[in-house]
Protein backbone atom coordinates (compact mmCIF):
# COMPACT_ATOMS: atom_id res chain seq x y z
CA UNK A 1 0.00 0.00 0.00
CA UNK A 2 1.21 3.55 -0.71
CA UNK A 3 1.59 6.14 2.03
CA UNK A 4 -1.58 7.93 0.88
CA UNK A 5 -3.56 4.67 0.77
CA UNK A 6 -2.33 3.76 4.27
CA UNK A 7 -3.19 7.25 5.53
CA UNK A 8 -6.66 7.01 3.96
CA UNK A 9 -7.22 3.61 5.56
CA UNK A 10 -6.20 4.99 8.97
CA UNK A 11 -8.46 8.03 8.45
CA UNK A 12 -11.48 5.83 7.73
CA UNK A 13 -10.67 3.47 10.60
CA UNK A 14 -9.91 6.06 13.32
CA UNK A 15 -11.41 9.34 12.08
CA UNK A 16 -8.01 10.97 12.62
CA UNK A 17 -6.75 12.81 9.55
CA UNK A 18 -3.21 13.49 10.83
CA UNK A 19 -1.52 10.96 8.54
CA UNK A 20 -3.70 11.97 5.59
CA UNK A 21 -2.68 15.62 5.97
CA UNK A 22 0.97 14.62 6.45
CA UNK A 23 0.84 12.82 3.08
CA UNK A 24 0.09 16.16 1.33
CA UNK A 25 3.02 18.62 1.66
CA UNK A 26 0.91 21.75 1.03
CA UNK A 27 -1.51 20.84 3.82
CA UNK A 28 1.46 20.25 6.11
CA UNK A 29 2.85 23.69 5.16
CA UNK A 30 -0.46 25.37 6.02
CA UNK A 31 -0.94 23.28 9.17
CA UNK A 32 -4.32 21.91 8.03
CA UNK A 33 -5.78 19.05 10.04
CA UNK A 34 -8.89 16.87 9.80
CA UNK A 35 -11.00 15.14 12.39
CA UNK A 36 -14.37 13.44 12.19
CA UNK A 37 -17.11 14.89 14.37
CA UNK A 38 -20.69 13.64 14.39
CA UNK A 39 -20.10 11.65 11.21
CA UNK A 40 -18.65 14.51 9.14
CA UNK A 41 -15.16 15.82 8.47
CA UNK A 42 -14.10 18.97 10.28
CA UNK A 43 -11.16 20.80 8.73
CA UNK A 44 -8.91 22.99 10.85
CA UNK A 45 -6.60 25.79 9.67
CA UNK A 46 -4.64 26.92 12.72
CA UNK A 47 -3.55 30.52 12.90
CA UNK A 48 0.05 30.96 11.79
CA UNK A 49 1.81 34.18 10.87
CA UNK A 50 2.70 32.58 7.53
CA UNK A 51 -1.02 32.23 6.69
CA UNK A 52 -1.62 35.99 6.90
CA UNK A 53 -2.12 37.60 3.51
CA UNK A 54 -2.68 41.22 4.56
CA UNK A 55 -0.68 42.19 7.64
CA UNK A 56 -2.20 45.70 7.62
CA UNK A 57 -5.66 44.40 8.60
CA UNK A 58 -4.45 41.64 9.53
CA UNK A 59 -6.37 39.01 7.55
CA UNK A 60 -5.72 35.42 6.51
CA UNK A 61 -4.61 34.84 2.93
CA UNK A 62 -7.47 33.95 0.58
CA UNK A 63 -5.43 31.09 -0.86
CA UNK A 64 -5.10 29.50 2.56
CA UNK A 65 -8.87 29.75 3.03
CA UNK A 66 -9.53 28.33 -0.42
CA UNK A 67 -7.10 25.48 0.23
CA UNK A 68 -8.75 24.45 3.50
CA UNK A 69 -12.18 24.59 1.84
CA UNK A 70 -11.08 22.40 -1.08
CA UNK A 71 -9.14 19.98 1.14
CA UNK A 72 -12.06 19.61 3.55
CA UNK A 73 -14.45 18.95 0.65
CA UNK A 74 -12.12 16.22 -0.65
CA UNK A 75 -11.72 14.75 2.84
CA UNK A 76 -15.53 14.61 3.20
CA UNK A 77 -15.74 12.67 -0.09
CA UNK A 78 -12.99 10.29 1.04
CA UNK A 79 -14.68 9.79 4.41
CA UNK A 80 -18.12 9.10 2.99
CA UNK A 81 -17.19 6.94 0.00
CA UNK A 82 -15.32 3.71 -0.57
CA UNK A 83 -13.00 5.06 -3.28
CA UNK A 84 -9.26 4.68 -2.80
CA UNK A 85 -8.52 7.21 -5.54
CA UNK A 86 -8.24 10.89 -4.61
CA UNK A 87 -11.04 12.86 -6.33
CA UNK A 88 -9.93 15.24 -9.09
CA UNK A 89 -11.12 18.83 -8.82
CA UNK A 90 -13.19 19.82 -11.85
CA UNK A 91 -13.93 23.31 -10.61
CA UNK A 92 -13.94 25.27 -7.37
CA UNK A 93 -15.65 28.59 -6.75
CA UNK A 94 -14.84 30.38 -3.51
CA UNK A 95 -16.94 33.25 -2.14
CA UNK A 96 -15.05 35.40 0.37
CA UNK A 97 -17.74 36.82 2.64
CA UNK A 98 -15.63 38.86 5.09
CA UNK A 99 -12.04 39.28 6.16
CA UNK A 100 -10.82 36.26 8.06
CA UNK A 101 -9.19 37.41 11.26
CA UNK A 102 -5.83 36.00 12.42
CA UNK A 103 -7.37 33.20 14.52
CA UNK A 104 -8.03 29.49 13.98
CA UNK A 105 -10.45 28.71 11.14
CA UNK A 106 -12.71 25.67 10.82
CA UNK A 107 -14.35 24.15 7.73
CA UNK A 108 -16.87 21.49 6.81
CA UNK A 109 -17.93 19.97 3.52
CA UNK A 110 -21.47 18.95 2.64
CA UNK A 111 -22.04 16.61 -0.29
CA UNK A 112 -24.99 17.98 -2.25
CA UNK A 113 -25.04 15.37 -5.05
CA UNK A 114 -23.17 12.09 -5.30
CA UNK A 115 -23.26 10.88 -8.89
CA UNK A 116 -21.46 7.91 -10.42
CA UNK A 117 -18.63 10.06 -11.79
CA UNK A 118 -19.13 13.56 -10.37
CA UNK A 119 -19.69 14.66 -6.77
CA UNK A 120 -20.91 18.16 -5.91
CA UNK A 121 -19.82 19.59 -2.56
CA UNK A 122 -20.59 22.80 -0.71
CA UNK A 123 -17.99 23.85 1.87
CA UNK A 124 -18.07 26.52 4.57
CA UNK A 125 -15.28 28.07 6.65
CA UNK A 126 -15.84 29.96 9.90
CA UNK A 127 -13.89 31.20 12.87
CA UNK A 128 -15.99 31.69 15.99
CA UNK A 129 -19.52 30.80 14.92
CA UNK A 130 -20.45 28.21 12.26
CA UNK A 131 -23.53 30.26 11.39
CA UNK A 132 -21.27 33.17 10.33
CA UNK A 133 -18.95 31.81 7.63
CA UNK A 134 -15.97 33.85 6.44
CA UNK A 135 -15.90 31.99 3.12
CA UNK A 136 -17.91 29.36 1.25
CA UNK A 137 -17.10 27.21 -1.76
CA UNK A 138 -18.93 25.18 -4.35
CA UNK A 139 -16.94 22.42 -6.00
CA UNK A 140 -17.35 19.55 -8.43
CA UNK A 141 -15.05 16.54 -8.27
CA UNK A 142 -14.43 13.69 -10.68
CA UNK A 143 -14.38 10.31 -8.98
CA UNK A 144 -13.15 7.22 -10.76
CA UNK A 145 -13.69 3.62 -9.82
CA UNK A 146 -10.61 1.52 -9.12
Amino acid sequence: MTDVAQALHAFRRDGDGTALCAAVPFLTFLGVGFAVREGHVLGHLPFRDTNVGNPALPALHGGALGAVLEATAIAEILWSSEALVIPKTINLTVDYLRSARPVDTWARGIITKHGRRVINVRAEAWQDDPSEPVATATAHFLVLAD
